[in-house]
């Protein structure tokens, strides 16, 4: 997100892509529990003031990398080879592969933590994984409108894609394992049965 969209301080780039940065590494290394404010903010060479004026909270500043695609990067976009089932199971694989690992648990909470402090934090969360931009799951579902029974031409796409996305956050939440049926299951519902 560039600085110029921000109401409010000025942020130095070069400060906040520290900030950023460290944030990432300590949640790699410490996990979401073990993550302050003042560490990240001495590791990013910048006082703990700097973070507290541009973020609310370390749930926003991992929601922002998050959002900048520093965290997931690629893995939040939907592949797009022609074939919508093995592109969900792509995406469903990799996706789960994250939040269910001892990491991705923090970055759970934190995420669900900065889109209740910020409405809009939790919007463009939306926007970027179930929306409709390049790579989101909404844009790869209506691109295979008429392929699959579940995709008729006024399927509910938005409503799908929110369905897949609340699926992989509830098995996060609860830790339960995302094997190959469940995902098998997961695009069943999704998209219908294969045709014969």
């Amino acid at each position: 997100m560039a600085a110029s969209s921000r109401s409010g301080p000025v942020r130095s780039e070069a400060a906040r892509q520290a900030i950023l940065h460290a944030a990432i590494e300590m949640l790699a290394e410490r996990g979401y529990d073990h993550l302050a404010i003042e560490g990240i903010a001495s590791r990013a060479g910048v006082g703990k003031q700097t973070i507290y004026r541009w973020w609310k909270s370390k749930s926003a500043i991992i929601a922002e990398a998050l959002l900048e695609g520093m965290i997931l990067g690629e893995r939040l976009e939907v592949p797009d080879t022609g074939d919508v089932r093995r592109d969900l199971t792509t995406w469903l694989r990799a996706v789960g592969d994250v939040l269910l690992s001892p990491q991705g648990e923090g970055l759970v909470r934190s995420l669900i933590a900065a889109a209740t402090d910020n409405a809009d934090v939790g919007q463009r969360l939306r926007d970027a994984i179930a929306g409709s931009g390049s790579g989101a799951l909404s844009t790869r579902l209506a691109a295979a409108i008429g392929s699959e029974p579940h995709l008729p031409a006024r399927a509910p796409i938005d409503d799908i894609s929110e369905a897949l996305v609340g699926a992989l956050l509830l098995r996060a939440l609860s830790r339960s394992p995302l094997d190959d049926d469940a995902i098998a299951a997961l695009v069943t519902v999704a998209v219908g049965p294969p045709r014969p």
